[in-house]
């Protein structure tokens, strides 16, 4: 397997197929790069460089107590961009992925990075505060703790039958292999891993690191988005980056890159090549 260590010692797995210009995919939680065959079978036949990476306590790699932060996360990303010596890249990152993306570039520059993308992703903000009053009850990240603690076989099966993939809606035909793949790629990774990255994505602020970026950057988010709800995330996100763009899609759930690939990958084409 492709590993590189990180300086505190993990292990960090990941996918590095063809070559052309690289494009870096980011995981939503609790998955692992698995989750973006769609995107890298596509993009792969396009004649581009497809990388993706199990973040740390996820996946193939290593299921360490410690580190599950954006700030390790977005090192995590600069250690495996420099072992492949990466140059204009483009980073897309979903759901928590976007999160990871967007720290690391303002974290680490932008040196290595042509564009980004952020589909579906948890920046700015995902919990209520006073300055976020559009967020989500700290209370609903509580209870996503507590079911990741105490049963979390049942609430990985629970989540893409649901409101992952919008399966839950009047009308959706749901996919049992679609249900099971997030169900695999979620019990393969570490609980502590999951239990902690609850606080990172919901309770990270991400303004002023969406106000850094100066790469050109869509952000494509789903109206019916039941995860990462679309009013108080795309357009936020969107309208703080310096040279953002938004494309929302109408109907769409947070698992739109799986469920709707076909769209999807054609839009990043269009974006990468414009």
């Amino acid at each position: 397997m492709n590993t590189v260590r990180t300086k505190d010692g993990i292990d960090i797995f990941y996918k590095d197929w063809g070559s052309g210009q690289p494009i870096v995919f980011s995981h939503g939680w609790p998955l692992s790069a698995d989750d973006w065959d769609a995107q890298m079978m596509f993009f792969l036949d396009h004649g581009f460089r497809v990388i993706a990476h199990d973040r740390r306590g996820h996946g193939r790699s290593t299921q360490t107590a410690d580190g599950h932060d954006m700030d390790h996360y977005a090192d995590d990303l600069a250690t495996l961009t420099a072992h492949l010596d990466l140059k204009n890249a483009v980073h897309v990152g979903h759901s928590t992925g976007g999160g990871e993306v967007v720290r690391y570039l303002a974290r680490h520059g932008e040196s290595r990075v042509s564009k980004a993308v952020l589909i579906a992703a948890v920046p700015p903000l995902m919990v209520k505060t006073e300055a976020n009053p559009g967020g989500l009850p700290k209370e609903v990240f509580d209870g996503f703790q507590e079911q990741v603690a105490n049963n979390r076989a049942q609430f990985y099966r629970d989540v893409p039958a649901g409101p992952f993939y919008g399966f839950n809606r009047a009308g959706a035909k749901a996919s049992e292999g679609i249900i099971q793949n997030w169900w695999r790629q979620g019990m393969q990774g570490g609980a502590k891993a999951h239990y902690d990255g609850v606080v990172a994505f919901s309770q990270t602020d991400f303004t002023e690191d969406l106000k850094k970026i100066t790469v050109p950057t869509l952000v494509m988010h789903g109206d019916d988005d039941q995860i990462v709800p679309y009013a108080d995330s795309g357009p936020l996100s969107a309208a703080l980056l310096q040279n953002g763009t938004l494309k929302t899609y109408k109907g769409f759930p947070h698992g739109m890159p799986t469920t709707e690939s076909k769209t999807i990958n054609a839009d990043l084409l269009a974006f990468i090549q414009s």
